[in-house]
């Protein structure tokens, strides 16, 4: 339409300079006269339609402008309104969702204090109990005990004892550093018994050995499967202080860590900090042998924070594990500084610092809340563990089948203790 348009001026505008060329050739002017008189007339009549097509385009364009301004305007009022509306969601399932977790972290907290009531019960019956049922014949023992007994023995005979690893990571990155080892066994109907069902009636028979022995062993057979991926990771494994006195077991246990010595960085055994602070000088005698072979500790279920940092050196206790809860209950404000309760001439953020000068690393552990985590990183604390970072998660069986210890370890100790819980 608009070349239609153009080719139709055109046409005028030469018929207008004909005439203009036509009118002055017979008014007597000269054939020069009249060929400059249509030129110029042509040439006048697309200055004109220039200016004019120049002035409508002008006009065209500022009108699309101002509309897109005004499409601009309400969009931007728009994106406003939808970044308000976002805004107060997120506000809002944020605070849903740390009321949720603080609840979360609350009940499981409660849990954890009942089990670990139940579990230090049923230790001191086992305690005071276990002389008699060590004498008592197999007919005069409760038939509860009887069928748990039964149960045991069926799971290590048919192998279902299970590995469960729980991540601990480093703080503020959350990388997996570390792993703390577990051993479950499962009944025949696959449900996973807790060491507190099963301790009182299977260490008298000398079982408990035969669990620890293996979860030792797989222990440092994943430890090698993670060299050969070459993932820089250790592993805690737990020992006790029976299986560190035991002067008939600890010779070939030692021997046994003698052959994997290679492992030493990778491998950190863990005793509770009463059990620590009860060791005799048998005990600390082979954790000093454990020591000279490259192997460390970590001292777990603190509940004092007042130690002897100097001998927890001396011992090579590298690491020290706190629940994140008890430390924050811990603290406590005195002449406008944080300080810990129990280390009141030291400021709460220099704890770590003063750890480290006796190179040992503080571990929060239990960390169930992104809240407690804040408050850990003020007090620079380096490690975490929790199942905010990640629940204990059993070994797939194929790793585990290639973890079998050989038929001679799990008998070379039947009835001894070995690795503990």
């Amino acid at each position: 339409m608009r070349r239609l348009m153009l080719a139709l001026l055109t046409g005028a505008y030469l018929c207008l300079a004909l005439i203009v060329s036509l009118f002055l050739w017979r008014m007597g002017a000269t054939p020069a006269v009249g060929v400059s008189a249509f030129i110029g007339t042509l040439g006048l009549c697309f200055a004109f339609h220039g200016l004019l097509a120049q002035t409508f385009l002008g006009a065209s364009l500022r009108l699309d402008i101002d509309t897109v301004r005004e499409a601009h305007a309400i969009l931007l009022d728009q994106i406003e309104k939808v970044d308000g509306r976002v805004t107060d969601l997120m506000e809002s399932v944020a605070v849903d969702a740390q009321r949720r977790s603080e609840a979360l972290s609350n009940e499981v907290s409660h849990l954890e204090d009942l089990v670990h009531q139940m579990s230090d019960r049923l230790e001191r019956q086992h305690s005071h109990a276990a002389p008699v049922a060590a004498r008592a014949p197999l007919r005069e023992r409760a038939p509860q005990a009887d069928h748990m007994l039964q149960m045991v023995q069926e799971a290590l005979a048919e192998n279902r004892v299970d590995l469960y690893l729980q991540p601990i990571v480093s703080l503020p990155q959350r990388r997996t550093v570390f792993y703390e080892s577990f051993s479950r066994l499962r009944d025949e109907s696959g449900r996973v018994m807790m060491p507190a069902e099963y301790l009182a009636v299977a260490e008298p028979e000398g079982l408990v050995a035969n669990i620890d022995n293996l979860l030792l062993f797989r222990c440092v057979q994943i430890v090698r499967r993670l060299a050969k991926q070459d993932r820089k990771v250790g592993i805690f494994c737990n020992i006790s202080l029976a299986s560190l006195g035991d002067e008939a077991f600890f010779p070939q246990f030692l021997e046994f860590m003698q052959g994997n010595k290679d492992l030493a960085g990778a491998l950190i055994f863990e005793l509770g900090q009463d059990a620590f602070e009860r060791r005799g000088p048998v005990e600390a005698r082979h954790m000093a042998r454990l020591a000279s072979l490259g192997f460390s500790f970590s001292l777990d279920k603190v509940v004092d924070l007042d130690v002897d940092f100097q001998d927890l050196a001396r011992a090579d206790v590298k690491y020290l594990k706190v629940a994140a809860q008890m430390m924050l209950n811990e603290l406590e404000e005195q002449d406008g500084k944080l300080v810990i309760a129990s280390l009141p001439d030291l400021n709460a953020a220099d704890f770590a610092a003063l750890t480290r000068r006796y190179g040992i690393e503080v571990i929060a552990e239990k960390v169930e809340a992104e809240k407690q985590v804040a408050e850990i990183l003020d007090l620079d604390i380096g490690y975490g563990q929790g199942n905010l970072f990640g629940e204990p998660r059993a070994i797939r069986d194929a790793v585990l089948a290639e973890a079998e210890p050989p038929q001679d370890f799990m008998r070379g100790a039947p009835r001894r203790r070995a690795v503990g819980w």
